[in-house]
């Protein structure tokens, strides 16, 4: 998807104001944080400062607008931006547009370097994405056993040194069809 602003202009730019776009987005959500400083915990001078959000707090309220995302394009005439489905809301100046179509990441598309997700390994017990109902787009999964060798049963040694014994299992492996 390619997003814009509601104000976008007649003719786009080669490049669009993204990093302006992730600044506001981060920006506009800080909070003002103090700290007080003074002899036993009075606060004779106070400190503060503005405290931007946590990395997750921001993800999640950027994935939350592009899942809102609404789909727009130019009027015939070129000058304004109109929903595609006007069933939905007018979009306010908050809301995430765009004018294509994220690309489809389950099949391989040599344009976006993307490889799809066939063979790819999941987790069948996941719901997120690293699982394989959502990783393999519907088309299932692949179940094998390998055998792998791993470190085990390691013991610390008075100094210095750890010795570990090699343990062989079988484990089962799980890739998109």
């Amino acid at each position: 998807m390619v997003f814009l602003s509601l104000n976008a202009p007649t003719v786009l730019p080669r490049r669009f104001p993204i990093p302006i776009a992730r600044e506001k987005a981060v920006t506009k959500h800080a909070k003002v944080a103090c700290k007080c400083h003074g002899v036993s915990g009075s606060c004779s001078l106070k400190t503060c400062w503005n405290q931007l959000p946590s990395f997750r707090e921001t993800g999640t309220r950027l994935k939350d607008k592009y899942d809102g995302a609404t789909e727009v394009r130019f009027n015939k005439q070129g000058t304004k931006l109109v929903r595609i489905n006007r069933k939905y809301n007018k979009p306010s100046k908050e809301d995430m547009i765009y004018l294509d179509q994220s690309p489809d990441y389950c099949l391989p598309d040599e344009e976006t370097g993307s490889p799809g997700t066939k063979g790819r390994r999941c987790d069948r017990f996941a719901e997120g994405t690293e699982g394989c109902k959502l990783m393999c787009c519907g088309r299932g999964y692949n179940t094998y056993k390998a055998k792998i060798t791993e470190r085990c049963q390691c013991k610390f040694h008075w100094c210095c040194y750890v010795k570990c014994k090699i343990c062989e299992k079988v484990i089962d492996v799980y890739t998109c069809k």
